[in-house]
């Protein structure tokens, strides 16, 4: 091996342990961009209108909301399944800085758990507790902790978004009768 190869891999290699101390905020900026769309949350006080984003591949759902520091208050992230999930398919807050809600929305589009899920301050995956739902599901969408109880979101509240084929009724009562 010539002195100048030889230099150039140990350069590389003193690099590799330095980037693992590279602060995570600044990784986190490089994060694949998310698709954003509406989402209406149909209850007895709604509809309520938020901003999501959609994770819909295995790393977008593992990454979640890891390493963010705010979410909006009309914001939440909607993560979505080809299949229905077990009800021991649950969510983590590892590395997950804000409080958040989280509901488990079924192929109807109907809200079959609320949970609420504080954030893990453990360096280790394993010690962080994870939310089940306890039921089947085949969506899930987080909020801002206390969001669904100042809005009245309850279970059984009906959640529709572009391409859910959700068949969400508002109930219309006619007052002129």
């Amino acid at each position: 091996m010539t002195p100048t190869r030889r230099q150039l891999l140990l350069g590389l290699a003193a690099l590799l342990p330095a980037a693992a101390l590279y602060p995570r905020s600044l990784l986190a900026e490089t994060r694949e961009r998310l698709e954003t769309v509406t989402l209406a949350l149909h209850s007895d006080q709604g509809p309520h209108r938020l901003r999501v984003e959609v994770a819909r591949t295995l790393p977008q759902r593992g990454q979640g909301l890891m390493d963010r520091d705010h979410l909006a208050d009309d914001a939440g992230m909607l993560f979505l399944y080809r299949n229905e999930q077990s009800p021991r398919n649950g969510f983590w807050m590892y590395r997950t800085r804000i409080p958040l809600d989280i509901a488990f929305i079924d192929a109807d589009g109907r809200i079959v758990a609320i949970r609420q899920m504080q954030p893990c301050a453990s360096e280790r995956p394993g010690e962080c507790p994870v939310t089940y739902p306890g039921v089947l599901y085949r969506a899930a969408l987080e909020v801002n902790a206390g969001y669904f109880a100042e809005k009245g979101v309850e279970e059984g509240d009906c959640v529709s978004w572009p391409g859910s084929g959700s068949q969400c009724l508002v109930d219309v009562t006619d007052d002129s009768a």
